[in-house]
C-alpha cells in the first residue's frame, strides 16, 4: 500500500465528485419499509459491500491497472481505451436496470470532471465511464495502485449509504460510523481480493447480484419528489 494521504483524498466524501447526491439505492428501501432502523442499515451496507462493493472494487482495480499500463506506453490488450471500453461493458452486462447504470455513469463523469482538475488525466479520454472504471482512471493519475482503487471503491460503496442513512432515518451518526468501523475488516477483505483479479478478463471479475435494489432503483426513476439521485 502507497499513497496513503492520496487515497485519503480520493476516497473523501468531500471529493467534489457528486457522490453525496446518491444513497445506493437506500432511500428507495427506507420508503418501501425494507430498513427502518440501525439494525437494518447494518443489513444493507454488509449485502451492498458483497454485491455491489465487490463488484466495483474489481472494477476498479482492473481500470486502474489498465490506465496505468496504458500511461506507461503498453500496448497489449490488458492496456488502454480498449481494455477501458471492455470493462465498462462488463458493467453494463452486469446492472440490469437502467436507472442505476445512468447513476453509474452519471457518478463517472463528475469523478471525471473532478480528477482532471486535481490530478493530471490522459487528454482526450473519454468523459463518460462507469464510476468503478472512472475511480480506476482516476486513481492510475494520482499515482495509486490497483490495491488502493480496490479500497476507495469498496469504502464508498457503503459510506455513500451509511452518510444518507443518517438523513433518511434521523439515525444517531456516531452509530452509523461504528457500523462502518465494525465493517472495515471486511472492506478490507473485498478490497484485496479484488486487487489480485486487476490482471483477469473482464468475464472472470465478480458479479454480484442484488435483484430487489435493481427494481427499486426504476421505481425511485420515477418519482418526482426524492432526496437522492438514486
Amino acid at each position: 500500500m502507497s499513497g496513503l494521504a492520496t487515497l485519503l483524498v480520493l476516497a473523501d466524501g468531500r471529493l467534489p465528485a457528486g457522490g453525496h447526491a446518491h444513497s445506493s439505492g437506500l432511500e428507495a428501501a427506507v420508503v418501501a419499509g425494507r430498513v427502518r432502523d440501525l439494525a437494518g442499515v447494518a443489513a444493507y451496507l454488509t449485502g451492498r459491500l458483497g454485491t455491489g462493493g465487490r463488484t466495483a472494487a474489481a472494477f476498479a482495480a482492473a481500470a486502474t491497472a489498465s490506465a496505468a499500463a496504458a500511461a506507461d506506453g503498453a500496448t497489449a490488450d490488458g492496456a488502454g481505451p480498449g481494455r477501458l471500453d471492455a470493462l465498462d461493458d462488463g458493467i453494463d452486462a452486469r446492472t440490469p436496470s437502467p436507472a442505476l447504470r445512468r447513476a453509474s455513469r452519471a457518478q463517472g463523469r463528475a469523478l471525471l470532471r473532478a480528477g482532471r482538475g486535481i490530478w493530471a488525466l490522459p487528454a482526450g479520454g473519454p468523459r463518460d465511464r462507469h464510476q468503478p472504471v472512472a475511480l480506476g482512471v482516476v486513481a492510475a493519475a494520482a499515482g495509486l495502485g490497483p490495491a488502493e482503487a480496490a479500497l476507495a471503491a469498496a469504502y464508498t460503496a457503503v459510506t455513500g449509504p451509511a452518510s444518507a442513512a443518517v438523513r433518511l432515518l434521523g439515525l444517531d451518526p456516531y452509530a452509523v460510523h461504528g457500523l462502518l468501523a465494525r465493517l472495515a475488516p471486511d472492506i478490507d477483505a473485498v478490497a484485496a481480493e479484488a486487487a489480485t483479479l486487476a490482471d483477469r478478463p473482464v468475464d472472470d471479475l465478480p458479479a454480484g447480484s442484488a435483484p430487489i435494489p435493481e427494481v427499486d432503483a426504476e421505481h425511485h426513476a420515477t418519482w418526482e419528489v426524492r432526496l437522492f439521485a438514486s
